[in-house]
């Protein structure tokens, strides 16, 4: 019998050219729940307890926030992009 286990993208996402093209690829669907979600996996492959500690927010308050049930608010969003040593930037749509 084979046995399944649940895909988690968190152990994939290795280097940092991995975390960009995921995170890149969440940001084009523009679903904020998705997009949420993402940097949730980003930030377990880091460690959630240390990203907890370096933003100063609660483990399990950034594991609700960033759920695909979660709604962080931009504030969260960008002390977890700070932590992660990543930044939150605005560019024209491609036409």
């Amino acid at each position: 019998m084979v046995k399944l286990s649940p895909f988690d993208p968190a152990e994939h996402l290795q280097t940092e050219e991995d975390i960009l093209y995921y995170l890149e690829a969440a940001m084009e669907g523009n679903d904020p729940k998705h997009i949420a979600s993402a940097l949730g996996d980003v930030a377990r492959s880091k460690g959630m307890s240390e990203i907890a500690r370096k933003t100063g927010l609660g483990r399990q308050a950034l594991y609700n926030a960033l759920s695909e049930n979660g709604n962080p608010t931009l504030e969260t969003l960008l002390a977890v992009l700070n932590a992660l040593g990543l930044e939150l930037s605005v560019q024209k749509r491609a036409a």
